[in-house]
């Protein structure tokens, strides 16, 4: 607790006033006796206003950069506008044979209301696709969902859906969201389809969040193969994939209450919760 020189005075007296010893009267005051002590040393020898409280930064710090070069960097950088903190920092450890780190020349400059705010672009996601589609397979939405199976285990369900009917082609049941599972899913989807049965002009477009599986190099290698165009939602707007989650998220979870562990079991489960 810090007391204001006046209250610590009022200790001060109140001490020296007492029939009590000094240790017991600090006791009751709550007051170290060290505490006590430097106050009366401060009194005694510089009075009243040395029992101010002072500022706990130090004197002078060792490594702090002399404000001689301070200026030179300063006047550096309006000779050199156009060089970037980096390139300044470089050049000025080059010219002058002194050290300025590159966060160093940042402060420096701030100080002196030399650092521009940066030209943001605003990246806005639309409330609706500009070109929505109008038949069936032209645009497959697909997502991971994350479950827990009562009686067996956390799963991931990989589907593919119409984007104009809604419907859910496929789905697959995976132990882990990897691209392998991306291309399976869309494998039988293609099947199920009928796309890979017939020459079609245009593939599906497959859209998709930004999910590790969906942005890694083996799906787009696999898709540019497969001559299929791939569309990912922009960051932190899930309202693009609304049908895909809508489609899943909005059912009940699967639930079993049977111990056995059998695959057809968990796709007769399943196969009732699509």
């Amino acid at each position: 607790m810090r007391y204001p020189p006046s209250e610590k005075l009022e200790i001060i007296r109140t001490v020296e006033g007492a029939h009590l010893p000094v240790k017991q009267t600090l006791d009751m005051l709550c007051i170290a006796r060290s505490t006590f002590y430097r106050w009366y040393d401060l009194y005694v020898d510089s009075g009243v206003d040395a029992l101010s409280d002072q500022s706990p930064r130090p004197k002078s710090v060792w490594n702090r950069i002399p404000d001689a070069r301070r200026d030179d960097l300063i006047e550096l950088a309006l000779e050199h506008e156009a060089l970037s903190i980096r390139e300044l920092a470089v050049k000025y450890t080059d010219e002058k044979r002194y050290f300025i780190s590159e966060s160093s020349a940042y402060r420096i400059l701030k100080a002196a209301d030399l650092i521009t705010a940066p030209d943001y672009v605003v990246i806005k996601a639309a409330d609706a696709f500009k070109d929505k589609t109008k038949a069936i397979n032209e645009m497959w939405q697909t997502d991971f969902t994350y479950f827990k199976i009562v009686g067996w285990s956390w799963y991931y369900l990989s589907t593919i859906l119409n984007d104009y009917s809604r419907y859910i082609i496929v789905w697959k049941l995976c132990t882990n969201m990897r691209a392998e599972d991306v291309t399976d899913t869309i494998e039988l989807a293609s099947s199920a389809s009928g796309c890979d049965q017939v020459v079609v002009r245009h593939k599906p477009r497959l859209l998709s969040d930004n999910a590790s599986c969906y942005i890694s190099g083996d799906l787009a290698e696999w898709l540019e193969g497969q001559n299929m165009k791939h569309v990912r939602s922009a960051p932190f707007h899930p309202q693009t994939q609304g049908k895909s989650n809508a489609g899943i998220k909005n059912k009940p979870h699967p639930q079993s209450h049977t111990q056995t562990r059998a695959s057809n079991a968990k796709a007769a489960l399943m196969s009732n919760f699509i």
